[in-house]
């Protein structure tokens, strides 16, 4: 029997084994039993924490470092629509939905495709006539005030009567208010350059709905029984598409219309621009110069929308993950542009994006959509009131409750077919149940590499501490959260859990495994 080398006594380091695992040694192992030892060695070396090269990204919240605190509502807009009247046979699960939410800023939105439905003087008044018809307009507004009942509202007639515009033959609407009539809104100039006619025409529509009714261009008066408490008020929608009204002309208007209406509610607050792009800064420029406005008039709130849209018409859900949120991050930056506009020239108005959605091609998509598209498009909003609360916007609005074929399928949150709500409805839910004005935001971050697509942010709420996780993409994310949240409550909205309410399971451990397309909130209750 040899005996032991002397430099290498039994219970030492083996200098082969130890400069190995310093990663300084070359392959020299003296015998076959060595080696079986090493390879052992490492095996164990590649399972233990710490030590793997493939470690799995951990999610890092420093509590105690604010970095903002959230002055956002997350809502929703109701655009009115046949789908939405009381004869549809989805109006009680729609509306029971609306109540449901309980949300703030809920914005009502009558629209001129339906001139019937969205416009209360259709006709001019004669020398002994008028033709003020309240017929469409009542029921679903009444649908609205009683289930938003306690919570704000931001009320928008936006469809101006087509005969106050010069245009070259009259305007024929359809006789059926249920038919979509897309060319209702000609013309580019008033035929009272002064706006005050269309000044009196808001001020009687605004009248019988809190005022209990108003008195015609004849001295007439019309009862409505009306005594709503509308806390604000919209002008117009869309001017840059709608009319195609210049910033100049738009502040002339939303000046005459205010300044009638806060006779009649002067605690009302008024909302003006509702644009749909955003690219000319000069609509805000110009709007929100104090000097451009009537005296008395200030800026007390702007809006402006948001919609994502594939890049060409033959895109599919494959790329949607990345489409979408590309033209997100491109709105984004053209918000924090806009916010710096704000802050210079009006400081104390405040603002609301209150349209925040996808729109696939057209009012009438073609082909089906796919399943998971409403999950695609529920993460996009998810995305979307995560940035716009990092960047301190008052409301962050998602469009909207109730959209069929022919009618912007692409954008509902209601299952029309079934009146179920779907992952956009319980996205919103999740959010608003969640996350609101006076939230801490905490430091968020990973602490190795990000996982692909997903964004986490680290709230303190009244409740407690709570974890907002969205995963865009079309392939699962697992990684560690901060340990604290061990034991914490896990609410989902993701492929699997389709027109029903948010999954909730409790969280065992720290590893939290994010399925396609969802949106996750992990919260720990107050100890």
């Amino acid at each position: 029997m040899k005996k032991r080398s002397e430099k290498n006594p039994a219970g030492s380091y083996n200098p082969v084994i130890f400069q190995i695992i310093a990663g300084t040694a070359t392959w020299k192992a003296p015998c076959n039993s060595l080696r079986v030892f090493i390879t052992y060695l490492f095996v164990i070396c590649a399972c233990a924490p710490g030590i793997s090269q493939t470690r799995q990204p951990g999610l890092k919240v420093i509590w105690d470092n604010i970095t903002f605190v959230s002055k956002t509502t997350a809502t929703l807009q109701v655009v009115e629509n046949p789908m939405v009247r009381p004869s549809s046979p989805i109006h009680e699960k729609t509306f029971k939905a609306l109540k449901d939410l309980g949300a703030d800023f809920v914005r009502y939105v009558p629209w001129f495709p339906y001139p019937k439905m969205a416009v209360a003087e259709l006709k001019p008044p004669t020398p002994t006539k008028t033709f003020w018809d309240f017929t469409y307009l009542d029921s679903t507004m009444q649908a609205i005030m009683e289930a938003t009942k306690g919570h704000s509202v931001v009320i928008n007639f936006s469809t101006t009567p087509a005969w106050m515009w010069k245009t070259d033959k009259p305007v024929i609407y359809p006789e059926d208010p249920y038919q979509p009539f897309w060319d209702y809104n000609p013309g580019t100039e008033l035929r009272d350059s002064t706006g005050k006619e269309l000044a009196d025409y808001y001020a009687r529509l605004f009248s019988w709905y809190t005022k209990g009714g108003f008195t015609d261009e004849l001295g007439r008066f019309h009862k409505s029984g009306h005594f709503y408490k509308i806390p604000y008020w919209e002008v117009l929608n869309e001017p840059d598409l709608e009319h195609r009204i210049s910033p100049q002309l738009y502040t002339r208007i939303y000046d005459v219309i205010v300044k009638e209406l806060k006779k009649l509610s002067p605690e009302t607050k008024f909302i003006g621009l509702s644009l749909a792009k955003v690219s000319d800064p000069q609509y805000f420029e110009y709007f929100l110069n104090p000097r451009n406005h009537r005296f008395g008039i200030v800026p007390e709130g702007i809006s402006y929308h948001h919609y994502s849209s594939p890049s060409w018409p033959e895109q599919d859900i494959s790329a949607y993950q990345y489409t979408f949120f590309e033209k997100a991050d491109a709105f984004l930056d053209k918000v924090r542009y806009i916010e710096n506009i704000r802050k210079r020239l009006a400081p104390e108005t405040f603002t609301t994006i209150n349209e925040i959605g996808v729109i696939l091609r057209s009012p009438s998509v073609i082909k089906p959509i796919e399943d998971d598209y409403w999950n695609v498009a529920s993460t996009l909003y998810a995305y979307i009131f995560l940035e716009l609360t990092r960047l301190g916007i008052d409301v962050a609005g998602e469009s909207q409750l109730v959209g069929y074929p022919t009618q912007f399928p692409d954008v509902s949150m209601m299952n029309w077919k079934t009146g179920n709500p779907n992952a956009r409805y319980w996205t919103l839910w999740l959010l608003h149940r969640n996350f609101g004005p006076g939230d801490k935001l905490a430091q968020t971050h990973f602490e190795s590499s990000t996982p692909d697509g997903v964004s986490a942010q680290g709230f303190i709420t009244k409740k407690g501490k709570k974890i907002l996780l969205i995963n865009r993409r079309s392939v699962p994310a697992e990684f560690a959260l901060p340990e604290e949240m061990d034991g914490g409550t896990v609410s989902a909205v993701d492929i699997t859990t389709d027109d029903n309410p948010p999954s909730m399971a409790k969280l065992n451990g720290m590893i939290i495994k994010m399925k396609p397309y969802s949106v996750v909130v992990v919260q720990k209750e107050r100890e």
